[in-house]
């Protein structure tokens, strides 16, 4: 995944020090001195330099750049210029230069003015800005990284400061550093009561990838999934998971992937709805295996001919299992009625789900977890997805949370638990 820069950055260099910065400097050589920006009186342009400098303000101030660089290089050749002069000098180069598009001229003398000891405090921070983002331009990313920083521990970063120190990170090669800044940013968004951006999740997300952690890549998708439930999203997440093996330590929760997966709609390979469709007949849902079959051919799922063909055949298997299984269904909820545990009656709910009948598969079920099954994690999950399709959204969360015990049930039922709220 490649960083995602920001198209925008060179416009907001010229903008920054083209604009306002220009502003605080040609306007501190009106006569024959210049007072820097604290007022101090110490602060002074040496007799000897304030022609070539005024000169120079003259030639920016009417776009003669090329003059300007004439004055401001017999200034800087002076040997009677003093350190003060030299702060001068930089700030009309830095904007001079910044005009010209000369940026590692224009580095150099903003980098100096952020050094020199003569800025002022309320400067600082446009100064620092402007070094780290023509740093960033020039690709030197460590120096952009470092007045970056400055910035952040100055208190004055921003949006821009930000996204310039993770991108340096990420096109620096340096996966982890990327990962903590980002990270970092996240949780503090997230601390705020605010909303993490979508590029920073990304780039966390990226660093996991390149670093091959495949627990930091889905917990970074995770998160991403959590504020931006975008499709491709989802659908990175789940096939992530889907190549978990503990995910895949059971056909029951296999099945249970493929039915999220179905649910958030990024159900796109045909092996994949054939073989939920199997695990479905399997596992006693023929309907739901009807079900799935039927969304593929009318999504066009299956366009190879073989595949078209075998797939029909199994839906003509399922339909005809669905029809006998519908017709013993009374019967067998009777009899989970009488039975002395509940795993009757989660298999009867877990049969009416298939057949989309909601409300009686909330009622086998919650019956069945009364009584006390099994697999208690997988009963109180499927409860959930029975309660959500039956439109009753807060008790379905409830159900989702109480799933405990099985760690891979527990992912899928806070991933649920997202879905519904988002829902």
């Amino acid at each position: 995944m490649k960083a995602n820069c920001n198209s925008s950055l060179a416009n907001v260099v010229a903008a920054l020090l083209l604009g306002a910065a220009v502003a605080g400097v040609t306007n501190l050589v009106p006569t024959s001195t210049v007072v820097a920006a604290d007022k101090k009186e110490e602060n002074k342009v040496s007799r000897d330099l304030a022609k070539p400098l005024k000169a120079a303000q003259d030639a920016l101030q009417a776009q003669k750049y090329d003059e300007a660089v004439t004055h401001l290089k017999e200034a800087e050749s002076s040997p009677k210029k003093t350190p003060y002069d030299e702060h001068v000098i930089n700030q009309l180069a830095g904007v001079t230069y910044a005009r010209m598009n000369n940026f590692p001229e224009a580095e150099k003398a903003f980098e100096a003015q952020a050094d020199d000891g003569f800025t002022d405090a309320a400067e600082m921070p446009r100064i620092l800005k402007a070094v780290a983002q023509l740093n960033y331009q020039l690709k030197n990313y460590d120096k952009a990284i470092e007045f970056g920083q400055r910035a952040i521990k100055g208190g004055f970063a921003d949006d821009d400061i930000n996204v310039i120190i993770g991108q340096a990170y990420y096109l620096k090669g340096d996966w982890k550093g990327t990962l903590k800044f980002e990270q970092d940013l996240a949780d503090a968004d997230i601390k705020a009561g605010k909303t993490p951006k979508d590029q920073t999740l990304q780039l966390v997300l990226s660093a996991c990838v390149k670093q091959e952690d495949n627990d930091c890549t889905t917990k970074a998708l995770e998160r991403l999934v959590a504020y931006y439930p975008k499709p491709e999203y989802w659908k990175q997440l789940l096939y992530s998971m889907a190549q978990d093996k503990g995910v895949n330590s059971s056909d029951r929760t296999t099945l249970q992937l493929y039915r999220l997966m179905a649910e958030v709609d990024v159900l796109q390979r045909p092996e994949d709805y054939t073989e939920m469709a199997n695990l479905a007949i399997e596992q006693g849902s023929p309907g739901e295996a009807e079900h799935v079959l039927e969304k593929g051919f009318d999504k066009g799922i299956f366009t190879d001919p073989k595949v078209k063909e075998r797939n029909q055949r199994l839906l003509e298997s399922a339909k005809k299992t669905a029809t006998s299984d519908q017709a013993s269904l009374p019967k067998s909820e009777a009899e989970a009625k009488s039975a002395a545990t509940g795993d009757k009656a989660v298999g009867v709910g877990f049969a009416y789900m298939g057949y989309q009948q909601y409300d009686k598969a909330t009622d086998l079920l919650s019956q069945g977890l009364a009584k006390g099954v099994k697999n208690e994690a997988s009963a109180r999950l499927l409860l959930g997805i029975a309660e959500l399709k039956a439109g009753k959204k807060d008790d379905a969360v409830k159900a989702f949370q109480a799933v405990k015990g099985d760690p891979t049930l527990e992912r899928l039922a806070n991933l649920w638990s997202l879905h519904a709220k988002q829902a």
